[in-house]
């Protein structure tokens, strides 16, 4: 039997490189940043297609998998901003507007190309959206066995307490998402993911990996992590060190801003600024900085030999920030994967 998947938000190449772990042949990505290439080529046995989702045509589609083809899988994160708990306070902002249709553009290729199996990640909040219910809808009406869930992403090996939406499709039966690979007695842990890294200073980078940098704090920066404890908020630094803001009412409730990991627990989620001590909990545990891109990476579960930049070329802080962050985590990929995988082994495929 012949599998082989497309992923139409690959970004960088996180669920790629997981649905491959798992043993599904990925040929193609497309990203509407063609920064991403670099990265997508590089770590995974797939083209990377520099498109919009809304200029992808069906044929395309169909002729990217090979000719002798018997399970055909189309996968993709839509770009998750739209539905996040943040951009909901926002939902009449053009951008936002403009981005919550990607999943009809998704749903259509879906009805023309008509996959064996289909899977869609994405953010908790989605599920509350009629763009999210037409999709569904689509699927059904197209002869599909629908299956979503909520899924806590340290429960399948992500060392985050992050949650998200993961929706499996299926024309041959009933599709389901697998169990639970991990529960609480050993979930992966930062000091599992992290401890073993060269230790740096606020502003360096690692000699042997450009990748493991960390932005410079202000001395008041670091003044504040220097009185932060792992788990702990803002309310343990001395008077002079607490901000304006955090002094109002409305400001209280933000005491994970400008805090420290805890060791032996499951980091934060790892959002698109996580470079940033004052963006959320993302102090490191013990040193006084803010964690590396490369550890923003390994949190994300993604190799630690894993190539997002040419060697000697600098990059955008914000813009690597963002590839990272956006990433499906790798080890939520390859759960996916091994859904689909033993799926097919239910069906005799």
């Amino acid at each position: 039997m012949s599998i082989a998947a497309v992923d139409l938000f690959c970004g960088v190449g996180g669920l790629t490189f997981g649905i491959q772990q798992s043993g599904i042949d990925v040929v193609a990505g497309y990203d509407i940043e063609e920064s991403c290439r670099y990265a997508y080529e590089t770590n995974n046995k797939s083209v990377f297609i520099n498109k919009d989702i809304k200029d992808i045509s069906s044929d395309e589609i169909k002729s990217l998998y090979p000719e002798k083809t018997d399970i055909r899988v189309l996968i993709g994160c839509a770009p998750c901003q739209p539905f996040s708990s943040y951009s909901f306070r926002y939902k009449n902002n053009k951008n936002t507007i403009s981005k919550m249709d990607l999943l009809d553009y998704f749903g259509q290729l879906v009805e023309n190309v008509k996959p064996e199996i289909v899977s869609m990640e994405n953010v908790p909040q989605l599920a509350k959206e009629k763009v999210f219910l037409d999709f569904i809808n689509t699927l059904e009406l197209n002869g599909y066995f629908v299956d979503w869930k909520i899924v806590y992403a340290p429960d399948y090996g992500v060392p985050q307490n992050r949650k998200r939406l993961v929706l499996l499709a299926s024309r041959l039966s009933d599709i389901k998402f697998i169990d639970p690979l991990y529960n609480k007695a050993n979930y992966i842990t930062v000091r599992d993911t992290i401890s073993s890294l060269t230790p740096i200073n606020s502003g360096e980078t690692d000699k042997e990996d450009q990748l493991h940098k960390s932005v410079k704090l202000s001395n008041v920066n670091l003044e504040r992590i220097k009185q932060s404890v792992p788990g702990g908020t803002w309310k343990d630094w001395e008077e002079r060190l607490i901000l304006a803001c955090h002094k109002k009412n409305s400001g209280k409730t933000y005491q994970s801003v400008y805090g420290r990991m805890e060791w032996d627990k499951p980091a934060p989620t790892i959002t698109t600024k996580f470079y940033g001590y004052g963006n959320g909990r993302f102090g490191h545990p013990e040193q006084n900085r803010a964690i590396s891109y490369r550890e923003g990476a390994l949190l994300q579960t993604f190799p630690k030999d894993y190539s997002f930049i040419p060697p000697e070329t600098t990059i955008s802080t914000r813009e690597l920030g963002v590839q990272i962050g956006n990433a499906v985590p790798v080890k939520l990929g390859e759960a996916i994967g091994i859904s689909i995988k033993n799926h097919l082994m239910i069906n005799d495929l």
